[in-house]
This record gives structure tokens, C-alpha cells and sequence, in this order.
């Protein structure tokens, strides 16, 4: 971790408006340090990165001051908080790996989750209750192997991949598109308080850093480099994460997608990824077999394949697919009241969600 001073520095480089990460990075290339580019002088910085950067780099901002103040003041406000630069040991080293790694990351959390093996579980923030089911369940099998479960603290399938991470050992990493004092949505601060209690946040965007849409790209590049190899349970064609999953195959990791309806505009996005060749799987256990070449869990769990139903004829004309009322009373030949009786004891039972539209949908466990 760095002493103050050497925070100071880098909060510098990394706020100097125009700067970027490739211009911080041929000036540290340079210097060997961010205190060291901060003591050399203009003209030396002119000949990285030419006037218009060396200019920039020697006015500071208006903002900075107050910026710094808060990093700081974030940085002192719990256990658990912290910074981590490139040249830090502690540094995730599959992300060193990668193409364009950030060049410091705010953590909080327990840091040494990032040097363990992991997977990504990304998807739909509009996911369906399957797809929850399906997320969470793959996620808490990966997590009680011992795989630590990445994701983007998102609605949908982000959400239900943490909460399933954290039922196991693994534990889970959020990676976040704002600065860490912000939790994005609001609705799941409870469960970053509970990530950063057993799990870990990290980002690369300064406290104070709202939710702006651009970051959001640039934490997925993070996500994929984390990880051994990224799953997409439900997107749709024009999707966050099916950049998420190109990234990764660009990084030589693996990808892993859910199939799903032909008729779902979520099943979309996973049913093109496997035309591009990502590796169709239906149970947790697909994807332990392909990234450790073994059939049977060291600890013994079980497979989380679907488990067998009870025989009831109204979760048999749902299939797995959602489906109208009007369907269902033609595929059963119940009558509307009597169907609408049972469809309630199977939703009390977790077996059946009630979908916008007035559609059902079977649930199950991935």
C-alpha cells in the first residue's frame, strides 16, 4: 500500500485532465515513479508527452485539492481501505496479464481475494427469474469450490452472482464504474456493505466519482481481466455483457453461456456467443471440468444440475419457458380459477414467478 505522500502523487497524475493512462504510463516508464515525474520539470515531461500534456500536467486543476481531500478522507474512514498500484505485490496478477491494466485500484475489502482464482458471471440487469436463479445458483457452486465469483454490482444477474458467491468460500469481487464512498444502484447498498464485509470492491475511479456512463465500458475490461474466464447467463445482442465477454476472449480467457429460449430476446446475446465459439454449458460443474479437468468436486458437492421436480401437471405444461394464463388453461384443461389457485401455491413454494404481462415462468436451479 502507498505512504501518503506517495498517494498524493499518483492522485495527481491520474486527475490531470487529459493526462490519461497512456500518457501516465510513458511518463512513469520514464521516471520510475509518480513522485519522480512530479519532481522532474516541464521541458523533460514535453519530451513524453509533448507541451499540450506537460502544460496540463503542471497547472493543477481547481478541483484537485477538494478531490484529494476526499480520497483521503475515504482512505482513513475504515478498515479494509486501501489503494494498489501496479508495482504493488499485492497487485492482481491476472490483471497484469492484461492489455491495459489500471494503473491504481481503490479497495475495500479483503484484498487478498484478488490473487485468487476466479470467474466472471455477467448479464442482463433486466434478467428473468430464471436467469437470477440460474446466476446465483452457478455462482454459490463455483464460490464452495473455492473460485471467487467477479461481477459488476448491477441489477439482475451481477446482484444474484454476488449473493451467490458469497454462500461459499470463494467469496465474490465487485468491481464498480463509480468511486467506492458511492454504491450504484442505491437499492443494493445493503449488499455492498455485505461484500466489503466478506467479499471485496474495488475500483479504479476516485472517491466522489458518480455514475457516469462511460466508466461502466471501462470497469468491464477490469472484470474480464480478473478472471480465468467469464460466463454471460441472459444478454440481449446489444449488451454491456457481451463487451465484457469480448474483452475476455480478446485476453485469451475463457467464455462460458447459458442457452435459453429461441423465443427470449435475453437468451439472444448468450445463443451468439456460442455461435462465436463460447462454450455452451448447462450446470456449474461444465465449466469446473473445463478450467480444472476434473468430474467430481475435491469436496464432494454435488453437481448443480436442475434438481427433479414433483410430478404436478401445471409445472409440466409450463416447461421452462414463460407462458399466459390462457396457454396454460389449454395445455392443462383446467379451468381459470382452479389454475390461478395452484399457480399461487407454486409461487408460495419459490417454484413459479409471475412475469410482467401477466406471464408464468417455471423456476429451477441451474
Amino acid at each position: 500500500m502507498l505512504d501518503a505522500e506517495e498517494f498524493d502523487a499518483w492522485f495527481r497524475l491520474l486527475e490531470t485532465p487529459g493526462l490519461g493512462r497512456e500518457g501516465v504510463r510513458r511518463l512513469l516508464a520514464s521516471f520510475g515513479s509518480a513522485e519522480a515525474v512530479l519532481g522532474a520539470s516541464k521541458a523533460s515531461w514535453q519530451q513524453v508527452v509533448g507541451p499540450q500534456l506537460a502544460e496540463a500536467l503542471g497547472t493543477e486543476p481547481d478541483e484537485l485539492q477538494p478531490r484529494l481531500r476526499a480520497a483521503r478522507a475515504w482512505l482513513d474512514g475504515g478498515a479494509g481501505r486501501g489503494v494498489l498500484t501496479l508495482g504493488d505485490s499485492a497487485y492482481p496478477p491476472q490483471l497484469l496479464q492484461t492489455a491495459d491494466p489500471p494503473l491504481l485500484l481503490y479497495v475495500q475489502g479483503q484484498a487478498e481475494l484478488l490473487s485468487q482464482r476466479s470467474l466472471a458471471i455477467v448479464g442482463s440487469r433486466n434478467a428473468s427469474a430464471q436467469g437470477v436463479d440460474n446466476a446465483r445458483a452457478f455462482a454459490a457452486h463455483l464460490s464452495r469450490e473455492g473460485w471467487t465469483v467477479v461481477s459488476g454490482l448491477a441489477f439482475g444477474i451481477d446482484g444474484a452472482a454476488h449473493e451467490g458467491g458469497l454462500q461459499g468460500r470463494g467469496s465474490t469481487i465487485a468491481v464498480v464504474g463509480t468511486g467506492l464512498d458511492r454504491v450504484y444502484p442505491a437499492r443494493h447498498r445493503a449488499l455492498a456493505h455485505r461484500i466489503a464485509e466478506a467479499g471485496v470492491l474495488i475500483s479504479e475511479f476516485a472517491p466522489g466519482t458518480p455514475p457516469l456512463p462511460p466508466n461502466f465500458p471501462m470497469r468491464n475490461r477490469i472484470i474480464a481481466g480478473l478472471s480465468r474466464g467469464t460466463l454471460v447467463v441472459e444478454a440481449a445482442l446489444q449488451s454491456g455483457s457481451l463487451i465484457t465477454a469480448r474483452l475476455a476472449a480478446e485476453g485469451g480467457r475463457e467464455v462460458f453461456a447459458v442457452p435459453g429460449s429461441i423465443q427470449s430476446p435475453l437468451s439472444r446475446g448468450c445463443h451468439a456467443l456460442i455461435r462465436q465459439g463460447a462454450k455452451l454449458v448447462e450446470s456449474a460443474q461444465d465449466i469446473l471440468e473445463e478450467l480444472q479437468g476434473t468430474a467430481v468436486a475435491a469436496d464432494g458437492h454435488a453437481d448443480a444440475s436442475p434438481a427433479p421436480s414433483r410430478h404436478d401437471p401445471v409445472l409440466d405444461a409450463l416447461g421452462h419457458d414463460p407462458v399466459t394464463l390462457d396457454a396454460l388453461c389449454a395445455r392443462t384443461g383446467w379451468s381459470t380459477s382452479e389454475l390461478s389457485a395452484r399457480l399461487l401455491e407454486l409461487e408460495l413454494e419459490d417454484q413459479v414467478a409471475r412475469l410482467p404481462g401477466g406471464l408464468y415462468q417455471r423456476r429451477g436451479h441451474a
